[in-house]
This record gives C-alpha cells, structure tokens and sequence, in this order.
C-alpha cells in the first residue's frame, strides 16, 4: 500500500482491509511517501508493516520493485491509500480468479467506483472504465494498479520500469501481456470493489495528462496528431453532455466538460511531443 497525504482516506481504507473475510493470512506493507499530513500516524494504528521511504525523488516502479522484494507471499496486492475497499469481499473477490487457476489469469483488478459527490462527468468516466467490463473490452488496452492482484513471482522475473513517472503499471501489464513466453493474462473483476476517485482541478488535469502522454508514447510508441486528439475531445464532451442530460442536479457542469476534455486531450498531446522532440 503506497500513500502521500492520504489521511482523509487511509483509516477507511485500512479498517476494510482488515475487515475481509474468507481469504488466506495475509499482511500489509505500508509504504507512506513523506506524507506532510497525519496519513503515517493514522496507519501507526494499525498492524501494518512500515516500509520506506524510500530514496527521492519517488519512482513509482522504484517504489513498487522494492515492496514486492519485501513482501512474502505468493500473490501481490497493490491497493493505494485512498482507494477503499467497500464491502468484505473485495480482496476474495480480487484473487478468486487466482486461486481457481493459478497459471491463468496471471493478474487481477478491481472495479473502481468514484466517491460520493465526485463530478458527474468523473462518474461516467468510472462507469465507462470499469462498471461491467465491457466497454474496455473494446479499447486497446486497460489495466489499473490502484487496486489489483498479481503472482508475486511474475513481478519478480518482470519488475516496473523504474524511469518512467506516470503509467508504469499500463507499461508492466502491456509488456508482459506480449511476452513471447508465458504472456500475462489479466482478469478484471468487476464484484471487488474500492472507492477511488480525483475531481481534479485543471491545472492538476493537465499535469496529469501530460505525464500520461509522454509515457503512452513510450508505451505504444504513438504519437496522435493534435486532431485526433481534439476530435476524441469532442466524442468524449458529446458523452458527458448525453449523461449530464440525464442528471438535472449536474446541470451546472455543462459549460465545465468541454473545457476538461480540452484540457486533457491538449495536454496529453503535448506530453507525446515531449517523448518525441
């Protein structure tokens, strides 16, 4: 579990994962990255295992080889600080596919639904990417690390790339998913659920957006031109409307989308032109 000022969230989040039932023993590696609020005190409540800090500037790969060296069990569990499990079942739902055939799937993630009173077009953002599963079924690719199970084994012999700074875990699964021998399968698992979300505000968006394109690029060697990008601005802002139509009390986010998914799709954009000078 790696956290950074997640003290709103980190007692939620451990008092779930100590409250699972009908799964294997298991313990928490708890890994808080300077946080300047009260998350490491908080966690200190609990029987976790402090781990870190570990060297600046923080690497997520860095970080995430470094757990899975320590930890000591046979199946890996990432979950984030502030992604909260929300009943008893997430974690035996999360490795079920696991233990039912250890070689397939090879790695398992969790339906992420966003938080009471996140922004409407946040919730149909997480309504698309996770819900039943199928509209990621269409997409190139999707996978998230907030809360998912592999072999620990798997990241032993592949580990994070630990030079990239953004979608470190899309680069793993993508990388192994085309290895030549044994390829990672993955197993979306749709009934274990967290509680994990960002309203980020724009200049947050566009920071974030920017690190995800100069890694996509590196990822899948892309590098859209700016037209595609606003014209996957527009599909996305024509979705946002069509489901904000349908919510009258988010109304007032109207005017708010297209600016968002501008602001996502440019600086996505710009973020590929700095992988590619």
């Amino acid at each position: 579990m790696r956290a950074h000022d997640d003290g709103a969230f980190v007692a939620r989040t451990l008092e779930g994962v100590f409250s699972q039932e009908g799964v294997p023993a298991f313990e928490v590696l708890f890994c808080d990255d300077r946080s300047k609020d009260r998350t490491k005190e908080i966690a200190a409540g609990f029987p976790v295992r402090f781990a870190g800090p570990f060297p600046a500037p923080y690497i997520p790969g860095r970080t995430l080889n470094i757990l899975v060296r320590m930890a000591r069990g046979k199946i890996v569990v990432f979950n984030n600080a502030d992604a909260v499990p929300l009943d008893r079942n997430w974690l035996r739902e999360l490795i079920a596919p696991l233990l039912a055939s250890p070689g397939i799937p090879r790695a398992t993630f969790a339906n992420q639904l966003p938080r009471a009173g996140a922004l409407a077009v946040v919730r149909r953002e997480h309504e698309r990417a996770f819900g039943d599963g199928a509209a990621q079924a269409e997409w190139r690719f999707f996978f998230s690390l907030a809360s998912s199970a592999p072999w620990r084994s798997l990241v032993l012999k592949s580990p994070f790339d630990e030079r990239l700074r953004y979608s470190e875990d899309v680069e793993w699964a993508w990388r192994n998913v085309h290895r030549t021998v044994n390829p990672l399968q993955l197993a979306y698992c749709p009934l274990s659920r967290v509680e994990h979300s960002h309203d980020y505000p724009l200049r947050a968006l566009a920071k974030r957006f920017r690190g995800e394109g100069a890694a996509d690029a590196a990822i899948f060697a892309d590098r859209p031109p700016l037209a595609r990008e606003l014209a996957g601005a527009a599909a996305a802002t024509a979705r946002d409307w069509a489901y904000l139509a349908r919510h009258p009390r988010a109304w007032g986010e109207i005017p708010l989308a297209p600016v968002r998914r501008l602001v996502q799709r440019v600086s996505h954009w710009r973020g590929t032109r700095e992988a590619f000078p």
